[in-house]
C-alpha cells in the first residue's frame, strides 16, 4: 500500500517525579534527606532512512508516545530515563504542523534526523534542596510535562527525473525497461494508481532515480483524474520527461495532448512549467510514429527522442541524454553549495580523515574449521590418523 500523506499525533514521555525521603537507619541519627531525582522522559525522533519508500507504517496508527521517566526513590536512587524512540520516514518527507500549517522540517537527506517532541525533565528530590539553613527540606518537584503536537507527514519523492504524460502513453513500460522497477502494466488507461520509483544504472559509476506518476488528463490541476494527487512527487525532479503516444486509444491528437498536459502542469505549479524537459515519442514500432516525432519537433523547436520499449529502439540514447542532463544539474547544485542526495549507502563518499571499513569476505562453511583441511588425498576417516602422526612424528602413509 502506497501512502504519501498522513496526520499523526506525537507525545513525548513525561518526566519522573522527585522523591521526598529521609534516611532512617539504626545508629544513624539525623540521617538527613536522601530523595533521588526522577528520570527524564523519552523523546520522539524523526529520521529519514533509505529503504523506506512510503508512509504506510503510519496509516493504521495515528498516536505515538515515548516512554516516561521513572520516579526517584530513597537512598539517593534516581529514576531511570525514558528511552528515546525513532520513527523512520522516507527521504523527501516534509513535516508540517497540523494546527498552524507551517513546515517544521524537510527531511531530504538520508540519515537526517531531528527531535520532533522533547521529553519532560525529571523532578528533583528533596536531597537537592538541602542547605546549611534548611537541613531537613520537605520539598520536591514533579516531573515536567512532555511536548505534544500533531503533525502532517507529506512525502514528496526525491527523484532526478519525472515521467509525465497522458494515461496509457507507455510511461510504466519505459520505467520497467530501463530500471529494475516492476510497475503494473496493462492495455487500459490508469493502470498506474500511485507513483513508482526506479534506479536507472547507466554504467558502474552513473545512475539516476526515475519517478513515474499516474497519467494526467485535462482538468488535472482542478482535481480531475489521479495524476493531480501525485504531481508533488515530481516537484523535486530537475528534469521532466514528457512521454507522448503516437496513436492514443481515445482517438485524440498527440500534439494536442502534449499541449494540454503542458497547460495542466503550469496550472498546478508555474515552476514545473519552467523545468528542463525532454520530449519522447513512444511505440516507435507503430505506423506514423516518425511523423508525430517530426511534427512535435517542428512545433516545439526541440529534439524529440523516438523510442520503442518493446523492441528497445532508442532506449540507450535516451538514458544517455537523461544522464547528461542529470549530471549538469548535480554539478550546478554542487557549485551553488547545495547537497546532492545519494542514491544508495555505498554511493556516499567518505569524508576527509574517515577510514573506509573493508568488508570481510564470508568463508563458506565447508572451507572453515577442520573440514578446510580435507581433500581428495585426505578424507575424513584419515583425519584422526593425521593427528596421531603429528603427535608421534611418524607418517601415516608409511605405516599403511
Amino acid at each position: 500500500m502506497f501512502v504519501d500523506r498522513v496526520q499523526i499525533e506525537l507525545q513525548a514521555g513525561r518526566g519522573g517525579d522527585g522523591c521526598m525521603s529521609f534516611r532512617r537507619e539504626k545508629y544513624v541519627p539525623r540521617g538527613g534527606p536522601d530523595g533521588g531525582d526522577g528520570g527524564n522522559g523519552g523523546s520522539l525522533i524523526l529520521e529519514a532512512k533509505l529503504g523506506v519508500n512510503s508512509l504506510a507504517a503510519f496509516a493504521n496508527r495515528h498516536f505515538y508516545r515515548a516512554p516516561k521517566g521513572q520516579p526517584g526513590q530513597g537512598s539517593m536512587r534516581h529514576g531511570r530515563n525514558g528511552k528515546d524512540e525513532t520513527l523512520y520516514v522516507p527521504p523527501g518527507t516534509t513535516v508540517i504542523d497540523a494546527q498552524h500549517g507551517f513546515v517544521i522540517k524537510d527531511l531530504t537527506q538520508p540519515g537526517e534526523r531531528f527531535v520532533i517532541a522533547h521529553g519532560g525533565k525529571g523532578g528533583h528530590g528533596n536531597a537537592r534542596f538541602k542547605s546549611s539553613t534548611n537541613q531537613a527540606p520537605r520539598h520536591r518537584t514533579l516531573g515536567e510535562e512532555p511536548e505534544s503536537r500533531a503533525v502532517i507527514l507529506e512525502l514528496r519523492s526525491i527523484a532526478d527525473v519525472g515521467l509525465v504524460g497522458k494515461p496509457n502513453a507507455g510511461k510504466s513500460t519505459l520505467l520497467s525497461r530501463i530500471s529494475s522497477a516492476r510497475p503494473e502494466i496493462a492495455d487500459y488507461p490508469f493502470t498506474t494508481k500511485h507513483p513508482n520509483l526506479g534506479i536507472v544504472d547507466v554504467d558502474m559509476e552513473r545512475s539516476f532515480v526515475l519517478a513515474d506518476i499516474p497519467g494526467l488528463i485535462e482538468g488535472a490541476s482542478e482535481g480531475i483524474g489521479l495524476g493531480h494527487e501525485f504531481l508533488k512527487h515530481v516537484e523535486r525532479a530537475g528534469l521532466l520527461v514528457h512521454v507522448v503516444e503516437p496513436a492514443p486509444i481515445d482517438g485524440t491528437e498527440p500534439l494536442q495532448n502534449y499541449q494540454a498536459i503542458r497547460e495542466e502542469i503550469c496550472e498546478y505549479d508555474a515552476s514545473l512549467g519552467e523545468r528542463d524537459e525532454l520530449l519522447v515519442v513512444t511505440k516507435a514500432e507503430l505506423d506514423g510514429a516518425d511523423d508525430v516525432a517530426r511534427e512535435l519537433s517542428e512545433q516545439t523547436g526541440r529534439q524529440v527522442h523516438l523510442i520503442s520499449a518493446m523492441t528497445g529502439e532508442g532506449l540507450d540514447t535516451l538514458t544517455d541524454a537523461i544522464m547528461q542532463r542529470v549530471q549538469q544539474r548535480r554539478q550546478a547544485l554542487i557549485d551553488a553549495g547545495e547537497d546532492v542526495v545519494m542514491l544508495r549507502p555505498e554511493d556516499a563518499k567518505p569524508t576527509k580523515g574517515e577510514k573506509v571499513a573493508k568488508r570481510r569476505r564470508r568463508v563458506p562453511p565447508h572451507l572453515a574449521g577442520p573440514t578446510a583441511e580435507l581433500s581428495n588425498d585426505l578424507q575424513a576417516k584419515d583425519y584422526q590418523d593425521v593427528n596421531e602422526s603429528d603427535s608421534d612424528g611418524s607418517d601415516p602413509k608409511e605405516s599403511s
